[in-house]
């Protein structure tokens, strides 16, 4: 168990996405969000982008799909240097299947789940899963303001994680910040997507830490995280 850190360049500069990667080096991952204008409606970036920016970062990718038909789609992904790759729920017709050709290509497989989609139905499918993805805005557009109301599914997808014994990550994505990450962690989140709150920052590398070590100090005090020997630090980037 680890506290990890993702900017997300969808609130970098795209023009220069290559510095901006390196500005954020100390991060254990750099975020996505691939957005089709279909299944959220906004339009970003692609298979070709990813690559590129694959051959100019250490930094492992961790894609977010916003996108339909994952099922098609995502395997491409991996083999465009993606390290860990995020479908949503709402949008694969086989999750299973999907999550192990993701596995089966050599990236962690993620499953993303929006705000008005319950975690439970999907209890007996986080075993074939690295990662769970709890939305804390509407996915689509970046600087959300983080809906509380989302804690409570944090922690019931926390329970459910313990329940089965899982090492199975869980990343929150929206409105993350100095203001909200200690509430998300405390809820039982251990990967921490942030966007403007750290490429809106003077110091992005500088941001990346200091939401660290607020997410550190915030799991030392969680029980959940206390039952399991308390948080350690990645450190750097981390794709195991």
């Amino acid at each position: 168990m680890a506290v990890q850190i993702n900017p997300s360049i969808l609130s970098a500069d795209f023009a220069r996405l290559a510095d901006e990667a390196k500005a954020v080096e100390g991060a254990d991952w750099l975020h996505v969000d691939v957005m089709d204008n279909h299944f959220v409606p906004n339009l970003t970036l692609g298979v070709p982008v990813v690559e590129s920016l694959a051959r100019a970062t250490d930094t492992p990718l961790d894609c977010h799909l916003m996108i339909e038909d994952p099922d098609r789609w995502a395997p491409q992904y991996v083999e465009a240097g993606a390290s860990s790759v995020t479908f949503h729920a709402e949008a694969a017709a086989a999750p299973v299947r999907l999550a192990r050709e993701i596995r089966a290509k050599g990236a962690r497989a993620s499953m993303a789940l929006k705000p008005a989609t319950p975690v439970e139905p999907f209890e007996d499918l986080l075993p074939e899963l690295d990662m769970i993805l709890i939305m804390t805005v509407e996915p689509g557009f970046g600087g959300q303001a983080f809906l509380d109301i989302m804690l409570p599914k944090i922690r019931r997808t926390r329970e459910l994680i313990a329940k089965h014994g899982l090492s199975l990550w869980l990343q929150v994505d929206g409105g993350v910040s100095a203001a909200t990450v200690e509430r998300c962690a405390e809820a039982g989140a251990d990967v921490f997507v942030a966007g403007s709150a750290v490429y809106g920052a003077d110091d992005p590398a500088e941001a990346v830490r200091a939401l660290r070590a607020s997410a550190e100090a915030a799991t030392s005090r969680a029980a959940w995280a206390r039952a399991h020997g308390g948080p350690r630090s990645e450190g750097g980037a981390s794709a195991s």
